[in-house]
């Protein structure tokens, strides 16, 4: 793609912090004349808006935390704030104070912000020399495709951005060709790409599945909520199979269907790299789950795999079974809002139960509506896999009957441990086999189900998991129990309400 010609003259007309030769003369002569307007103050222009900005700043108490035992990070403020002070009045659009405040940290987030393709455009010119920033957020600024060929030629040049959201922007055709591009060359650092919601149709595939096959810097990329067909799954399908690199591709709220899928699962077969993929909402059908199926016997590296809302009915389930009761690595499967019955439930069950290489830790189908029969089979299987959890629906039959029951399994914990004088940080020691107070839920479903010295059932795990897990990172993280560990009295004054409160 050709270098946009807008942004470069508008780069180069910057001072020579930015552009590193000597400005046209008619620049010249406008900075003279700034120069002897501001003789009476022996400041620029520049100048005054840095002692601006500063003042704003302490009025606002701002949260830059530059302090003065760091003069790289002030150095870095400072120039980065006079680009952008530049850039803004070349460009004719007000600066937004936030990105001045935060030119210094490696995290700036400016969604809905209103930038449009000025305010895009000064952003990308401060950004070109800029190497404290790694993550930068944009989406819903409607840059549209002139902002995007800022934000790529900017790219270009910067090797230390390596997350960026430009999601919601109207990117179109023109704006994909340049990101496209940008990904080809393998210009850039980034790892991690947003690209959702940005009316990118069937004549984009194209470019990005060329951009991908030789793309090497890319682990994750978001093109949800996008209009990418049947062909355009096809031509993504082929770059699958040839793609050493991604590892994380969401996928859903496009209209990929049956062919689409049918040829992004031929790409997984050979595919070596990608662990995540996001399908839901695509019209997949039961041929597609077939298709994905076919593709689980041979993949050995897929561990998370979205296929919710796809019109998989339980003839589907079955097809796609034939890759579970093989598959040695998948260990997340979401099928929520299919027209599942609990038929097909039993059948994703079973499948799990037949493969003793199964890693699988969660099947979500939590619109399906089971039986008892179902609730029996579970239990027979989680007791040679107590780290499997399945996430369904009611239990038919159960609405009249009298809910189990059970008591809190903290309070449960907390009695045990009083009893043996330990403490709750002992407790999640000796299941963290790492040590890292860090462990994976599968882990500690498994851990809380063999251990016998406390009975506890599956539900009462899961409220442990729930309780330790809020966010559904995966991890039960136990970390800040380490500042309790000096003294029990927080567990010890729970137990006592307990007992006040028993008759």
């Amino acid at each position: 793609m050709a270098v946009n010609s807008s942004f470069t003259e508008e780069k180069n007309q910057m001072n020579p912090l930015l552009a590193g030769g000597e400005m046209e003369n008619e620049t010249e002569k406008d900075a003279a004349d700034q120069n002897e307007e501001a003789s009476n103050t022996s400041e620029s222009p520049v100048s005054v808006s840095l002692a601006d900005a500063s003042a704003e700043k302490d009025i606002e108490g701002s949260d830059t935390d530059l302090e003065v035992e760091d003069p790289e990070k002030t150095f870095v403020y400072i120039m980065g704030t006079e680009l952008y002070l530049e850039a803004c009045r070349l460009m004719e659009v007000v600066p937004v104070s936030h990105f001045i405040q935060n030119l210094a940290k490696p995290y700036i987030n400016l969604n809905h912000h209103g930038l449009g393709p000025k305010g895009v455009k000064a952003i990308a010119i401060a950004l070109v020399s800029n190497t404290t920033i790694t993550h930068l957020e944009l989406e819903d600024n409607c840059i549209l495709a002139e902002g995007a060929i800022c934000i790529a030629e900017m790219l270009r040049e910067n090797s230390s951005l390596q997350k960026l959201n430009i999601s919601n922007n109207n990117l179109d055709t023109a704006g994909a060709k340049a990101i496209a591009s940008l990904l080809l060359d393998n210009m850039s650092s980034l790892h991690a790409l947003q690209l959702s919601g940005n009316n990118f149709g069937e004549e984009t595939a194209p470019y990005f599945a060329e951009a991908l096959m030789g793309n090497y810097q890319v682990k994750e990329l978001d093109l949800s909520h996008n209009k990418f067909s049947e062909k355009g799954g096809q031509l993504l399908g082929q770059m699958l199979a040839s793609n050493t690199t991604l590892e994380i591709l969401d996928l859903s709220w496009n209209h990929l269907w049956r062919k689409g899928t049918e040829a992004l699962g031929r790409g997984l077969r050979g595919n070596g790299a990608l662990k995540i993929l996001n399908l839901s909402w695509n019209g997949v059908g039961n041929e597609g789950a077939l298709a994905l199926g076919e593709a689980l016997k041979v993949n050995k590296v897929l561990v998370h795999l979205d296929i919710s809302n796809n019109q998989i009915n339980n003839e589907g389930a079955k097809k796609l079974c034939r890759g579970l009761e093989v598959n040695g690595k998948l260990q997340i499967l979401k099928m929520a809002n299919n027209p599942l019955t609990v038929e097909g439930a039993i059948e994703l069950v079973i499948s799990i139960r037949k493969n003793p290489q199964s890693m699988m830790e969660e099947i979500n189908i939590s619109n399906v509506l089971v039986d008892e029969t179902f609730i029996k089979l579970l239990n027979l299987v989680c007791q040679t896999r107590p780290e499997l959890h399945v996430i369904y629906g009611e239990i038919e039959g159960c609405i009249t009957k009298i809910p189990k029951q059970h008591p809190n399994p903290m309070k449960v914990i907390q009695n045990y441990l009083k009893e043996r004088n330990l403490q709750l940080w002992d407790f999640f020691r000796t299941i963290d086999k790492d040590g890292n107070m860090k462990i994976p839920v599968a882990a500690f479903r498994r851990a809380m189900m063999q251990q016998s010295s406390i009975p506890l059932n599956r539900d009462q795990t899961e409220e442990l998991v729930r309780q330790f897990d809020r966010n559904r990172t995966g991890v039960v993280d136990y970390s800040h129990l380490k500042e309790q560990k000096p003294a029990m009295k927080p567990v010890e004054g729970e137990i006592e309400e307990e007992k006040k409160e028993e008759p």
